[in-house]
């Protein structure tokens, strides 16, 4: 297993947003509504920076490779 650890750190993004919908497990909300109790963060900071990470990493695996 990858030990890759997510830091929050300021801000990044500034200027216009978009809503966007979509569904969550309830115990994954619950994981995000206690790591923004621990770093003093609401849930769409905490969303938006998991988000920010899985892109910076993401790998692409062409198919058939």
């Amino acid at each position: 297993m990858d030990d890759k650890k997510l830091v929050i750190t300021q801000k990044r993004f500034k200027g216009e947003t978009a809503v966007l919908s979509v569904r969550l497990p309830n115990d994954m909300i619950k994981k995000f509504d206690e790591i923004a109790i621990k770093t003093g963060r609401n849930r769409n900071e905490i969303i938006t920076a998991c988000l920010e990470f899985a892109i910076s990493h993401l790998e692409i695996q062409e198919i058939g490779k």
